[in-house]
């Protein structure tokens, strides 16, 4: 295809190809684990993250990585310790990251260059040095979840089986939960913080209407969120719209079809 022949059209596809296994992979281990709505209080804690990254006039990716560690390892603290309940200490962060963020912003001498880029992605415009930080986050989590399979398959489904395993269940929560923040904030550019949480969660649900099985599940939602993420990389390009809504709405789509061929 002649678009390949433009770097910026080959960068936007290796991006949907990572984006794709990384979430695809951390993606079912937050379905299964239930804990969405975790991973959307540390998503939208990241925007603090980024608006202190234009605040101190350095890569807000950096500030949004720091700050989604933070808040992932925040989380998880209040709510193992009991003293804070789960879903209080998730809108906590949730509340503290956009109030932060949108302060620092305001605050930023001029205009806040590609502010609209990390809020609703925007695939085309990833950089090389982006997406070898993606490369290597996907090595890592597939790296990470081939040595620790049923360690963490354990854990997903029956944490109280995994510790009386005698399993590092505490110590594996706190890995988890960084991956999960590192996914997160490397994929923010392919479809934003508004939709990210998408990208983690469709692509297993439609994956989960063929299979239960944990394995085959994160192999078939690395699958869906590729073939999502490259027609609407292709729709976006030539119809001139946003990627990063494009992208999730081909992954409603495609839902959708599988959900309605199924049911006959």
């Amino acid at each position: 295809m002649e678009l390949f022949s433009y770097d910026f059209f080959v960068n936007a596809f290796l991006a949907s190809l990572l984006a794709a296994i990384s979430c695809g992979i951390v993606g079912t281990y937050i379905v299964s684990r239930r804990i969405v709505f975790i991973s959307g209080g540390i998503t939208h804690a990241s925007f603090g993250g980024i608006g202190m990254g234009y605040y101190l006039g350095i890569n807000p990716l950096i500030g949004a990585g720091v700050f989604s560690i933070l808040s992932g390892m925040g989380i998880q603290l209040f709510s193992s310790k009991g003293k804070v309940r789960e879903d209080s200490s998730i809108a906590i962060w949730w509340s503290l990251g956009m109030a932060i963020g949108i302060i620092f912003v305001y605050l930023t001498p001029g205009y806040a260059p590609n502010l609209m880029s990390y809020l609703f992605g925007s695939i085309l415009t990833v950089s090389t040095g982006e997406i070898w930080l993606m490369l290597a986050l996907a090595i890592i989590i597939i790296s990470f979840f081939t040595l620790f399979y049923r360690t963490i398959l354990y854990i997903a489904f029956d944490e109280d089986f995994a510790k009386t395993s005698d399993l590092p269940v505490v110590l594996f929560n706190y890995l988890l939960m960084i991956l999960i923040s590192l996914t997160i904030v490397l994929n923010i550019r392919v479809v934003g913080i508004i939709l990210i949480l998408s990208l983690l969660t469709i692509p297993q649900a439609t994956a989960n209407l063929f299979t239960r099985d944990f394995g085959r599940m994160m192999f078939y939602s690395v699958g869906f969120a590729f073939l999502a993420s490259f027609i609407g990389l292709l729709v976006s390009y030539f119809a001139d719209i946003p990627s990063g809504a494009t992208i999730i709405f081909t992954q409603v789509v495609i839902f959708g079809l599988v959900k309605l061929v199924k049911a006959f």
